[in-house]
C-alpha cells in the first residue's frame, strides 16, 4: 500500500476515536464513583456485621462448653464425691489438664457455705459464706447462671459460672470461676484495622472485656450505649467528630452485648482513593486517548504489514512445496532408471558367478579373488535394489491406501533413509519395539511420511551427538498401537509447545523449514483415526506419541 493511503486511514482511526472515546471515558468515570461508593459502604457494614456475629457466635459457644463442662461434671457424680475436698481436687488437676480457663471450683449449699473447694485461695474461702451473693439463689432457682465480670482479691478479671442440683441433704451448687481474659482473647479477634475496636458491655453499658482503644475493663466505654440493643445490628455514627462504623450482636447468656466499631476513614480508604483515581483518569483522559489513537494507527498499520509480509512468506512456500513435489517425482524416475542397469548388472555378475563355477579353475591363483569380487558386485546390487525401492515407496507416499502394515517393520524402513544423517551427526537412534505388536490397517506411505517428519526433526534439533529412542507397544485397554519417539535434545519452551501443529509454523527459519512438516503429519493422523501428542521439558528433550486404532 501506498504511504498516501496509510496517512489517510490514520487521520480516520485518530478522528474516530477521538469522537467515541471521551463521552465513555467520562460515563465510565461517574459510574465507577457512584458503584465504588456503594459497594463499598455495603460491603463494610456487612463486613462489620459478619465480625460482631461471628464473635458472637465464638463466646456463646466459649460459655456453653464451660457450662456443660460444670454440668457433666454434676450429672456424672454424686454429691458425696463433689463435697470430699480431695475428690475435687482430683477432678480440678484433670480440668486443669485439659484446659486453663478455670480459676478454681467449689461446692456451696444453699446457705452459702463451702462445702469442698480445690484452687489456689483454700485457706481463705473455706470460711467464705456467699448467702449475700444473688448468684447463689438465681442459679438455684434457674438451674443455672453466669454472671458479670469482677475483679476478685488478685485484681484478675473474672466471672463465676454456677450449676445447681439436689440432694437428700438440700439444693447445692457447683460454682466454678473463670478467667475473663479469654473472653476478651476471643472478642479481639474481631478487631479491624488500626482504628477498630471490639469488647462487651453488659446491660448496666460497663465493660466486660478490655478494650484497645475505648476504656478500661469494668468502666464506660467511649461509644454510644448499646447495653440495650437486640439481635444483631450495625449502623454508621458520627461520633466525637468521627464517623465511626458500630456493629452490635446480643449474647444468649448472660445478657451482654458485643460492639465491634471500624474506622470508616480507614476501611473505606481504598474508595476515596479509587475516587481520587477517577479525577486523575478524567484529568489525563484526553493525553491517555491521544496516546492510544497514536498506538492504534501504528499497529493498524504494522498488522497491515504483517499481513503482506505473511503473505510472501506464503507465496514462497507454495512455490517451495511445487519444488519438494517434483523432486518426489524426480526421485521415482531416478529409481526407474537406476534399476534397469543395477538389474543387468546383477544377473551379469551372477552369469560370472557360474561360469567360473563350471570351469576347472581350482588351481587358478585368481579363484578366490574373482569370486570375493562377484561376491561384492551382487552385495552392492542389491543395496542399490533396496535404495531405490525405498525411493518408489517414498515418491508413492501420498497416494491413499488401505493395508495391513507392520508398524515395526515401517519404522525399521524409515529409520533407514536417515542412517547416514544420523551417523554423521553422532547421533544413536536406538529402537525398542513390542514384539506382540498388532498389524492394523492404516496408510503405510503416509504413515511413513509422519515418522519420517517426526525423526528427521528429532535429529535436527539435537544437532549433533545424542539419542532418539523409538518405542512400539500394544494398549489393550484403548485397542490401539502406541508409537512414541524420545530424544534427548534441549526441548521446545511452553510458549512454543502450543503452536507447533499450526500450519507455516517453524522455529528453523523460511530457508530451513517450511513451517508444515508437522501440521500435515498431525491431518494425516487424524484422518486415520489416531491421536498425535507432544511433550517436552527444556534442558531435558521431547516426547511425540501416536496412538493408532487397531480396529
Amino acid at each position: 500500500m501506498s504511504s498516501a493511503y496509510h496517512k489517510k486511514l490514520r487521520l480516520e482511526v485518530v478522528a474516530v476515536t477521538l469522537c467515541f472515546s471521551l463521552v465513555p471515558l467520562f460515563a465510565v468515570g461517574i459510574m465507577i464513583h457512584y458503584q465504588y461508593d456503594t459497594a463499598y459502604d455495603n460491603k463494610a457494614m456487612e463486613g462489620a456485621k459478619r465480625l460482631a456475629d461471628n464473635g458472637r457466635k465464638a463466646v456463646d459457644l466459649f460459655l456453653e462448653e464451660r457450662v456443660a463442662q460444670l454440668e457433666t461434671l454434676v450429672d456424672t457424680h454424686s454429691s458425696e464425691q463433689l463435697k470430699d475436698n480431695a475428690y475435687l481436687q482430683r477432678l480440678f488437676k484433670v480440668m486443669q489438664a485439659k484446659s486453663r480457663y478455670f480459676i478454681d471450683i467449689a461446692v456451696v449449699d444453699s446457705e452459702g457455705q463451702i462445702l469442698s473447694y480445690a484452687g489456689p485461695r483454700r485457706q481463705e474461702l473455706m470460711s467464705a459464706n456467699y448467702s449475700d451473693q444473688a448468684w447463689l439463689y438465681a442459679a438455684i432457682d434457674s438451674h443455672k447462671q453466669l454472671t458479670d465480670v469482677f475483679l476478685g482479691s488478685q485484681k484478675t478479671p473474672s466471672f463465676i459460672i454456677a450449676v445447681a442440683n439436689s440432694s437428700a441433704d438440700g439444693d447445692w451448687v457447683l460454682r466454678a470461676t473463670v478467667d475473663a481474659d479469654v473472653i476478651t482473647s476471643i472478642v479481639r479477634q474481631g478487631q479491624v484495622g488500626k482504628g477498630g475496636d471490639a469488647f462487651i458491655v453488659n446491660r448496666e453499658n460497663i465493660l466486660q472485656t478490655q478494650p484497645r482503644l475505648r476504656g478500661a475493663i469494668l468502666g464506660h466505654p467511649n461509644s454510644p450505649d448499646f447495653s440495650r440493643s437486640v439481635g444483631t445490628t450495625v449502623e454508621k455514627t458520627d461520633f466525637n467528630g468521627n464517623e465511626t462504623l458500630f456493629a452490635t450482636s446480643e449474647l444468649a447468656s448472660p445478657k451482654w452485648v458485643l460492639v465491634v466499631t471500624e474506622d470508616t476513614q480507614e476501611e473505606l480508604a481504598p474508595l476515596f482513593m479509587a475516587q481520587n483515581l477517577v479525577a486523575l483518569i478524567l484529568v489525563i483522559g484526553g493525553v491517555l486517548v491521544v496516546a492510544g489513537t497514536i498506538f492504534t494507527s501504528r499497529s493498524i498499520m504494522n498488522q497491515l504489514i504483517r499481513v503482506e509480509r505473511e503473505k510472501a512468506i506464503s507465496d514462497d512456500i507454495a512455490v517451495h512445496s511445487g519444488k519438494m513435489a517434483a523432486l518426489g517425482k524426480l526421485a521415482a524416475g531416478v529409481a526407474h532408471e537406476i534399476n534397469n542397469p543395477v538389474a543387468i548388472i546383477g544377473a551379469k555378475a551372477g552369469w560370472v558367478g557360474d561360469l567360473l563355477n563350471k570351469e576347472d579353475l581350482a588351481n587358478n591363483l585368481n579363484l578366490a579373488e574373482c569370486a570375493d569380487c562377484i561376491s561384492n558386485i551382487e552385495r552392492q546390487v542389491e543395496r542399490c535394489r533396496a535404495i531405490t525401492h525405498r525411493m518408489l515407496g517414498f515418491a508413492r507416499r501420498m497416494e491413499p491406501t488401505q493395508e495391513l502394515t507392520d508398524i515395526n517393520w515401517l519404522l525399521s524402513e524409515t529409520i533407514t533413509f536417515l542412517e547416514n544423517e544420523a551417523r554423521h551427526r553422532e547421533i544413536t537412534v536406538q529402537q525398542h519395539y513390542d514384539e506382540r505388536l498388532p498389524r492394523i490397517a492404516t496408510d503405510a506411505a503416509q504413515l511413513q511420511q509422519v515418522f519420517l517428519n517426526i525423526i528427521d526433526n528429532a535429529i535436527d534439533a539435537i544437532g549433533k551427538g545424542g539419542t532418539v529412542d523409538v518405542k512400539t507397544c500394544y494398549n489393550s485397554m484403548g485397542d490401539e498401537v502406541v508409537v512414541e519417539f524420545k530424544d534427548n535434545g534441549p526441548g521446545i519452551p511452553k510458549k512454543i509447545l502450543e503452536r507447533i501443529f499450526d500450519p507455516f509454523f517453524t522455529t528453523k527459519g523460511v530457508k530451513a523449514g517450511t513451517g508444515l512438516g508437522l501440521s500435515i503429519s498431525y491431518s494425516i493422523i487424524e484422518k486415520l483415526g489416531g491421536i498425535i501428542s507432544v511433550a517436552s521439558e527444556e534442558g531435558k528433550g521431547t516426547t511425540f506419541k501416536i496412538c493408532l486404532p487397531v480396529k
